[in-house]
């Protein structure tokens, strides 16, 4: 049985209701799921996430638009990178607890699928199209505001004109005194729809990142350095070397 087994609370918590349910499933189907199952007809959720992809980034740009009437296009692309980012994205599945209603394949399952960002932020795009698909586009771009409101509403500040590796390369410096250095250590998936991993380090310091470029897998790594780096140098004394 391909069901989501509890569809009314996973729709409270998204704050939505699918007239389509069948939306709902396939966007928490992940690929891995759909290749052990013998339906020849079973979709998985990577053509919702491309869709999904798309209208995100078009509310988003619009809602700074809205937001940030002076700004350029080169400052809004970057705040809307920071906020589309696959880590962000990834704390927001988190945030509506998206994960345990994931379908995985065994072997992602047991690789702890569920709290990978690379697959957390995959449905919350594919969510996106399926909001979209099932009540238009002015129920998704309410749907989209709400879940973003916040972050654009703090958008105000200057740290947010930056993208991830700007940001983090500039704590760094003043902290750390030491630039951050970024190393390819894993390709993975065909050459048209590639993945990469990213290895950061900034002396002893190491971060993670995935990406289906180069630059997304860098992003992101910076992205999660920033999580725990930004805490630390906050919290360090002023004359502390954090």
């Amino acid at each position: 049985m391909d069901d989501i087994e509890d569809s009314t609370g996973l729709e409270d918590r998204i704050n939505y209701r699918f007239r389509d349910k069948s939306l709902l499933e396939k966007a928490f189907r992940h690929s891995s799921y759909v290749n052990e199952q013998t339906d020849a007809d079973l979709e998985d959720n990577e053509r919702l996430e491309f869709l999904g992809d798309a209208v995100l980034n078009l509310v988003i740009g619009h809602l700074l638009m809205e937001k940030h009437p002076e700004l350029h296009e080169g400052d809004l692309s970057r705040m809307r990178s920071n906020l589309v980012n696959e880590t962000h994205l990834a704390q927001l599945s988190r945030h509506m607890m998206l994960g345990p209603e994931i379908k995985l394949g065994k072997g992602e399952d047991l690789t702890n699928g569920r709290e990978k960002n690379s697959i957390l932020s995959d449905v919350f795009e594919a969510l996106i199209a399926a909001v979209y698909l099932d009540g238009g586009f002015d129920r998704v771009f309410t749907f989209i505001r709400e879940k973003f409101s916040g972050y654009i509403d703090s958008s105000d500040s200057p740290a947010m004109n930056l993208d991830s590796k700007s940001r983090l390369q500039e704590l760094s410096q003043v902290h750390l005194k030491a630039m951050p250095r970024y190393k390819v250590v894993h390709e993975s998936g065909p050459d048209h729809d590639k993945t990469f991993k990213v290895l950061l380090t900034i002396n002893d310091i190491e971060s993670y990142g995935t990406g289906k470029s180069k630059k997304a897998a860098e992003q992101d790594a910076a992205a999660n350095a920033l999580d725990s780096l930004s805490q630390m140098f906050e919290s360090a004394p002023p004359d502390s070397p954090a």
